[in-house]
């Protein structure tokens, strides 16, 4: 059975190891309240990594690793992000979960879209949070600079976290970056009804601005909020900025 990593001490949770169609994932829930989150991370990253944010909503909150992330297994074969998006949805069918705010963050932003687009009755909000890949530099060396300079400017703690995750990440982690670079959100974006939030770091080379406005664009209704002195990583650490953003869009949704 994988292990608790987000809930704190003394608050009730689950941790669930749901497989289908071959692939595996890894959901820990916790929490109550009006309004159900469902956190995706990023590529290379982990349910773990999110302990900041999670433990500021208010709210019932199921965090995910995804197959071949965190301690979720690898699977047979990478799972592109349209698959990856049906694993969640048919998790959430088996968990009886509807109505859910589902937070993408990077690479989670793009399996978002695809839950939202793909499984419409099961999601009531989307919140892209540093949404990738900008559609003027799919390529995995533009996307890896970006990477490299959005890590230069981060706290410690992402450093940390992130190295830790980036190595539980596997051989595989070049395979699913392209998985992540080929796909194209933008389709996804172009069939969503529900409403969305846009999150972007104010120093996020990996969410350019004309990225995210191409993304308002596209999206009926949908918000941009910029976070200050924030850059890829606002929703790893000091998330206070990103936490309040969410849950307000959640009130309102």
């Amino acid at each position: 059975m994988p292990n608790r990593l987000l809930a704190p001490e003394g608050a009730p949770a689950s941790v669930v190891e749901f497989e289908h169609s071959g692939a595996t994932l890894i959901a820990e829930s916790f929490g109550s309240g009006e309004h159900t989150f469902v956190l995706l991370h990023g590529i290379g990253m982990g349910r773990s990594v999110y302990l900041d944010v999670v433990q500021r909503l208010r709210g019932r909150v199921i965090a995910v690793d995804l197959p071949g992330f965190g301690e979720a297994p690898e699977p047979e074969r990478t799972l592109t992000m349209e698959r990856h998006a049906d694993l969640v949805a048919a998790y959430l069918r088996h968990a009886d979960e509807r109505d859910v705010i589902v937070i993408g963050h990077s690479m989670g932003s793009q399996i978002a879209a695809e839950l939202a687009a793909r499984h419409p009755s099961l999601v009531r909000g989307v919140v892209l949070a540093g949404p990738t890949v900008n559609s003027a530099q799919r390529s995995i060396r533009a996307q890896a600079t970006y990477l490299l300079r959005d890590l230069l400017g981060e706290r410690p703690i992402v450093l940390w976290r992130g190295a830790r995750e980036y190595l539980r990440g596997g051989p595989h982690l070049l395979r699913k970056m392209r998985a992540t670079i080929v796909h194209e959100p933008e389709k996804a974006y172009a069939r969503m009804r529900c409403p969305t939030l846009v999150l972007r770091g104010e120093n996020d080379p990996l969410a350019p601005m004309s990225w995210c406005r191409e993304i308002i664009d596209a999206v009926p209704g949908a918000q941009l909020e910029v976070i200050p002195d924030h850059g890829h990583g606002t929703l790893i650490s000091d998330s206070g900025p990103a936490a309040r953003l969410i849950q307000s869009f959640a009130e309102r949704t």
